[in-house]
């Protein structure tokens, strides 16, 4: 996939996308959210796709919206973000609804929309120099790209309101210990070792992790009862299929579970 703000490859069944405008702190304007979303699709839709990882392109990840750009349409910038936002916001959703996992390595600053997409990801590791900030309210705006959605979930109601309220910058050794970054690595070792990790997700059963993020989201709106029966229905539905069976007959015979071998055939 060749475009100038999103970059994508694919190593290993791992896709790595890039969100590259590093001139201009890989902000999120019109043509970036509309790439993204092709992104997002071509990910979700992929069968050679079974993990994604999201990272900056240079010395920051991404911090957020382009208000350069979302000024210049003056009194139509209303009407400008209502396309903006649903490109990032369908993207955002494909992300985190897609069977496959997803990664962010955050490299750098993530601020506004940039922190809110590193939340809606399923891991995220970030840089030690790397920061995070909502932004919105400091500049009269709220939260886009799944921030009011995702961020008092992670860290709670009232942390979520003193970073909106007070635009309090996080470091990220403080963004870990708020529960908003599984682990901090030096900025050299960050990517290999999302890279690593990611590969070795893809090596695994993809639908089950899937099935595990409908799961997680669905909790947040279920009673105990019925989340139950959910779980109760699924875990029979992913015995029954062909990945749930090779992942029993792997543990059984004391091998190594082949996920990827014919999952186009067997895992759909």
């Amino acid at each position: 996939m060749e475009n100038n703000y999103v970059q994508l490859t694919i190593e290993n069944h791992v896709a790595i996308i890039t969100l590259n405008r590093p001139e201009a702190g890989n902000s999120l304007d019109y043509q970036m959210a509309k790439q993204l979303m092709k992104a997002a699709v071509f990910c979700s839709e992929n069968e050679k796709v079974r993990a994604v990882v999201l990272t900056g392109a240079g010395n920051k990840f991404s911090v957020g919206g382009d208000l350069k750009s979302f000024a210049s349409h003056g009194d139509e910038v209303g009407a400008h973000l209502k396309i903006v936002t649903g490109y990032f916001h369908q993207a955002v959703s494909l992300f985190a609804r897609m069977n496959k996992p997803i990664i962010a390595a955050v490299n750098g600053v993530a601020a506004g929309g940039g922190m809110s997409l590193a939340c809606a990801c399923d891991l995220v590791y970030s840089s030690e120099n790397a920061k995070f900030v909502t932004a919105y309210n400091n500049i009269g705006l709220t939260p886009d790209g799944s921030g009011s959605y995702f961020l008092p979930r992670l860290i709670g109601m009232r942390r979520a309101f003193e970073l909106l309220y007070t635009n309090r910058v996080l470091a990220a050794n403080e963004a870990k210990e708020w529960g908003l970054v599984n682990d901090v690595l030096p900025s050299e070792k960050l990517k290999p070792f999302v890279i690593d990790l990611a590969t070795k997700l893809a090596n695994g059963p993809k639908n089950a992790y899937g099935v595990t993020k409908r799961l997680f989201l669905h909790s947040l709106q279920e009673t105990l009862e019925s989340q139950m029966s959910m779980e109760s229905l699924l875990i029979a539905e992913r015995a029954s299929s062909a990945e749930g069976k090779e992942g029993i007959s792997a543990f059984l015979e004391k091998r190594e579970a082949d996920y990827v071998k014919n999952s186009e055939k067997l895992f759909k």
